[in-house]
């Protein structure tokens, strides 16, 4: 019998089409293909699962005292003044340890530079704590729409702004105000101004060193800079400019150490293993032999693994048959891995095990997503879900009459999701940035331990997809 979620009429609208991959993410999973794929040891939910309590070692980086933040000097008052709030913005939120640590270091090096904290830890508080110091008109640079709304509402309701000081533009809005909020896409149009504003925040900025978002940072004069992010990292090497548009990291905390500090939930990390089909097997293993032998064959023409070597093979797919169909090959043996009909099963099981929990699935395709809404009747969202629906099903998820969510990338970030305490990570790319992201989904405070699954089948390269996207573990006796 199938899993039902409380309320089977949210049920999923999507279609069998594949969300496009972000660049970075096709590039890195090109790269976990290269890689040995041997099978794992372990392979059930019961297997040792990577542990984060809070009696975990203590911050590496020693503590700044209690009011550093407020025994750092701010800049120049009279440059401050040029850039003037006609209002005096008030958080109405005690900042933590952390955010206080953050707002103290960015100060201290002329209130320029780029702080990193995972997903749920509260960048966004941190950056109205900056408005605030500072009090001078101010841009913020933000992906989505949905956020640019999140932060709008936000600076009003946290920031006690004036409703008609905070400007949007993007979605159709373009009213600028003394606070205006902005699309990266919105600011990186060849026509737009950017000028007035003392101070610039770029949420997720690890999107500015996009070739088309450059000319943003370089456009806006503004002499204070603020940039946040859970994951600076990018597969091209391109976060390394973000030391020139921004400034330099200046703080940086993990799930790891602010879990182990109580400021977000303790958690579990597990990885469930699964086996393909004799069916699905044979065509996996059919796809890759095409994909290593036009890679074994064509070494010399695209070099050794790296970025050189994934750009000839894209530049060689234009005129050459085999590199299409090479690439092809790759793509649809990734399909094969992560859409394995057992990971239905053990999806299942797992919500059966997490009955009375919030639980939210993650599926790297849109075909998965409709799979697993229609087989266990669980609300879904996609990139195609019309925006009422996608409101009423999160709203739903935030007053407890839904427990249970599958989705897409689409709430991978860029979107207020309601808190959860369990994720599943049904397939994802290699991206450490979009784990980070997915596992941040169920960091929040709370009394009891988070989990994160993730779904692997066995003997293909999603191990070593899964590989690639852990963040590296400090060295607590660093």
């Amino acid at each position: 019998m199938p899993y039902t979620a409380h309320s089977p009429k949210h049920q999923a609208t999507a279609k069998n089409d594949d969300i496009r991959e972000d660049g970075d993410e096709a590039l890195d999973d090109v790269f976990a293909a290269l890689e040995d794929s041997d099978d794992e040891t372990a392979g059930d939910p019961d297997m040792p699962a990577a542990q984060h309590e809070p009696e975990a070692p203590p911050d590496a980086t020693p503590a700044q005292p209690t009011d550093a933040l407020d025994a750092t000097p701010l800049p120049d008052a009279q440059w401050r003044a040029a850039f003037a709030l006609p209002f005096a913005p008030k958080l109405a939120a005690q900042l933590r340890t952390y955010q206080r640590e953050a707002l103290a270091a960015w100060l201290r090096v002329g209130a320029r530079g780029v702080v990193t904290l995972p997903t749920g830890a509260g960048k966004t508080v941190l950056a109205f704590g900056a408005i605030e110091r500072l009090a001078v008109r101010t841009l913020v640079v933000v992906p989505t729409i949905e956020l640019l709304r999140q932060w709008r509402q936000g600076i009003v309701e946290r920031l006690g702004a004036p409703a008609d000081d905070v400007g949007a533009i993007g979605g159709g809005e373009r009213v600028a105000g003394p606070i205006t909020v902005i699309t990266y896409d919105s600011a990186a149009m060849p026509r737009r101004k950017l000028d007035g504003f003392g101070l610039i925040i770029f949420d997720e900025a690890h999107h500015l060193p996009a070739a088309s978002y450059h000319a943003i940072a370089r456009k806006c004069h503004a002499p204070w800079r603020l940039g946040l992010s859970a994951t600076l990292e990018r597969a091209d090497g391109r976060h390394v400019d973000l030391d020139e548009l921004i400034g330099t990291l200046v703080y940086s905390r993990d799930a790891d150490e602010l879990s182990a500090q109580k400021h977000i939930a303790a958690y579990r990390e597990r990885r469930v293993f699964v086996d393909l089909t004799p069916e699905e097997e044979w065509r996996y293993e059919a796809l890759m032999a095409e994909w290593r032998w036009y890679l074994a064959t064509h070494r010399s023409e695209l070099g050794g693994p790296g970025p050189g070597m994934f750009a000839a093979l894209i530049r060689r797919s234009g005129f050459d048959g085999e590199a299409r169909r090479a690439l092809q090959a790759h793509h649809e043996a990734r399909l094969a891995a992560m859409n394995a009909a057992a990971k239905l099963d053990a999806i299942e099981d797992l919500l059966r095990r997490h009955t009375a929990d919030k639980v939210i699935v993650f599926s790297e395709y849109v075909e998965m997503v409709d799979r697993i809404s229609q087989r266990l009747l669980l609300p879904a969202i996609t990139y195609r879900t019309p925006p009422a629906e996608r409101r009423a099903i999160l709203e739903g998820f935030r007053s407890g009459e839904l427990t249970k969510l599958v989705t897409g990338r689409v709430l991978n970030e860029g979107v207020d999701v309601p808190d959860a305490n369990v994720a599943i990570v049904a397939s994802g790319s290699s991206s450490m940035r979009e784990y980070v992201q997915r596992l941040g989904r169920v960091l929040r405070p709370k009394p009891g331990e988070a989990q994160l699954y993730e779904l692997i089948s066995r003997r293909t390269t999603e191990r070593n997809a899964a590989k690639r996207r852990r963040p590296p573990r400090k060295d607590p006796n660093k």
